[in-house]
This record gives C-alpha cells, sequence and structure tokens, in this order.
C-alpha cells in the first residue's frame, strides 16, 4: 500500500522552529522576496513604483524611495499594513495556518504564539480572506461533482423532556448549507478544483443558477438524490447516486470528492471553530476548499503561496480596524 502524503518526506518542506530562529533581517527578507519577486527580492516603492535609489533604513527596516521621498516597508499597502506584531510572528501564523490541514482557532493561534486573541482572530481572518480574493472565475468542465453540508441547524434541547421542541418543526434562522462544487482530475487522483458557496438551502433555482454559472454545458455532473439538483438533466449529463442505499452506483456514478470536502470541513467545524458564523461563513467554506485543491503540495509551497496571496492584496476593508467597528454588513450568499 501506497505511503500517506502527509507521512512523508516530501510534506515537510517547512518548519516552525525554521521561521522561530529567524532573525530580523532575515524576516525582512523573507517577506521582501515573496512581494518583490518580479524584481529581484529589491524593493518597489508602492506610492510611486520607483523600482532605483531606494535607501534601507536599518535602524527601523524601513525604505526611503529617492523620487518620492515616501517610506515604506515591506507590509506597507498590503494585508499586514499597520502591522503591530513582529515579521516572526507573522510568519509563524502562517506556517501554523498551513500546518494545520483541518483548520486553525484563534484561541489555538493565541496560545501558540502568546498574542491577544483579538489578534489571532483578525490575524486568521486576514489569511481566509487572502484566499478567496484569489478564486479563479474560470468554468469547471469534465466530471464535477455537488453536494452540500449544513451548518448552524443544531438547537441544544432542553433538560426536561417536556420543554423541548421537536427540531424537524423549529425555525432556525441561522441555517445554511455548504455547497461544494468539485471538478475531477483527468487523471483519476480525486479533485483538482473546487469552489463554494452559501444557500439558505439546496433548492433548485439557486442550485441552477451556481452550476449554469460555473459548470461549462454538456459536462458530466455527479449529484445524490437531493431534489435541488433534480433539473441539471436539462443541460448536463446528471448521473445521480442515491445515498440512502449505496454510496456508489452501478455505473460509477457518485459524489465522493465533494464528501470529503464535507468531511475537512466538518473536522474544523466540530474540532476546531466549534461555532461559525453566517456573516464569515464564506471564509471559512472556501479556506477548506483551498486546503483540499492544495492536499498534494508541500507545507513550504502553501506557505509561499498564501503570503505571496497576503503581500499581493491590498488593505483590508474589512478586516482593517474590525475592533472600531468596520465590520461586514452582509454574508455572501449565492453564486
Amino acid at each position: 500500500m501506497a505511503q500517506h502524503f502527509l507521512l512523508s518526506s516530501r510534506a515537510r518542506k517547512l518548519s516552525l522552529m525554521q521561521i522561530a530562529k529567524m532573525s530580523d533581517s532575515e524576516a525582512v527578507k523573507a517577506f521582501a522576496d515573496i512581494r518583490w519577486h518580479s524584481n529581484g527580492g529589491n524593493p518597489i516603492c508602492p506610492n510611486c513604483g520607483n523600482t532605483s535609489k531606494i535607501y534601507l533604513i536599518t535602524t527601523r527596516n524601513e525604505y526611503k524611495c529617492n523620487e518620492c521621498h515616501k517610506r515604506f516597508s515591506v507590509t506597507s499597502e498590503t494585508l499586514f499594513h499597520s502591522h503591530k506584531l513582529p515579521l516572526q510572528t507573522l510568519l509563524c501564523a502562517i506556517v501554523l495556518f498551513v500546518n494545520a490541514v483541518k483548520g486553525i482557532s484563534a484561541l489555538q493561534l493565541s496560545r501558540d504564539l502568546d498574542i491577544q486573541y483579538k489578534s489571532a482572530f483578525v490575524l486568521l481572518h486576514k489569511l481566509r480572506e487572502s484566499l478567496i480574493d484569489y478564486q479563479s472565475d474560470e468554468p469547471f468542465s469534465g466530471v464535477c461533482e455537488i453536494d452540500g453540508v449544513y451548518v448552524g441547524n443544531y438547537i441544544r434541547p432542553k433538560n426536561n423532556i417536556n420543554d423541548r421542541i421537536d427540531m424537524r418543526k423549529a425555525f432556525k434562522p441561522n441555517k445554511r448549507v455548504v455547497i461544494s462544487l468539485r471538478q475531477r482530475d483527468e487523471l483519476g487522483s480525486g479533485a483538482n478544483k473546487s469552489r463554494t458557496f452559501i444557500l439558505k438551502s439546496e433548492n433548485t433555482f439557486d442550485i441552477n443558477n451556481i452550476v449554469c454559472k460555473h459548470i461549462l454545458r454538456g459536462s458530466e455532473v455527479h449529484t445524490d438524490e437531493n431534489v435541488g439538483y433534480s433539473d441539471l438533466s436539462a443541460y448536463y449529463t446528471h448521473k445521480v447516486v442515491n445515498h440512502a442505499v449505496e454510496y456508489m452506483g452501478s455505473g460509477g456514478e457518485n459524489n465522493n470528492q465533494s464528501e470529503s470536502y464535507n468531511a475537512r470541513f466538518r473536522r474544523l467545524e466540530y474540532g476546531q471553530c466549534h461555532k461559525l458564523s453566517v456573516l464569515y461563513l464564506s471564509n471559512y467554506a472556501n479556506k477548506i476548499s483551498y486546503r483540499e485543491d492544495t492536499r498534494r503540495l508541500d507545507n513550504g509551497a502553501i506557505f509561499k503561496d498564501i503570503l505571496g496571496k497576503c503581500l499581493n492584496k491590498p488593505i483590508s476593508n474589512e478586516f482593517c480596524g474590525y475592533w472600531q467597528g468596520n465590520h461586514r454588513v452582509n454574508e455572501r450568499l449565492g453564486a
């Protein structure tokens, strides 16, 4: 039997100890090499775009542009703009985020790095935000799978049995379903592309909108027996597996890759965060989607990818000043 990827040395290319032992200059270089990769790691002024005659102020780890005379650092005008934490701490946070394949909670990160819960909460959300903003819009094709996993539908039962309500009839305002759309790899090694959407239910109208927008017509789509997917046969080769009877049909019809996503998402919900806000549910869902798509990459490659996304993303509109009241107003629903 082949060795699991996470058990192999190929999965381990970066350790937390490597980052923790970095000096200030090494941390600055790590940021600079990724942020200004196109310029060989040499600074580019974020204000005027100047690439020459930029001087390093070694006492502050800042740069000064000789053209516009502005000062900037390796994190200026990025997701980490105006950060208070040391660069080594930010890098350690990304390593912990990368190595936690089923997610990590803000409380755990605050204990691991000895930082305030508020700092850990915002930092993790910024990392998740960097992932959701770099999603590809390229439509899926070939063989695709769809499934949904419900969250926010649990009501704690009363102590006395006479006071308990029928959970099937109870109104659940925060009940949502995470729809996972996955494209199978042509070589048969699972799914290679994933996309997630948040709905209030698996209804035909929203499902049709998602599928028509994100899957090329004529593709093969595998789903379970839920009636929300019943109209897909109009434009797609629709194959259905009845989960009340079997996991895979006699003709190979299954949505096991979407079920794999659901399993990892449940580990995040039950084992790490325990409660997911509907306001930022799309960020959590996309984070698990990213982990599924990068499951066969080593942690060093994932680290560089996430750090690069953070350094190429401008200042966050939703989490810069979060604890001063700058919150997302509406949840992200639909396609």
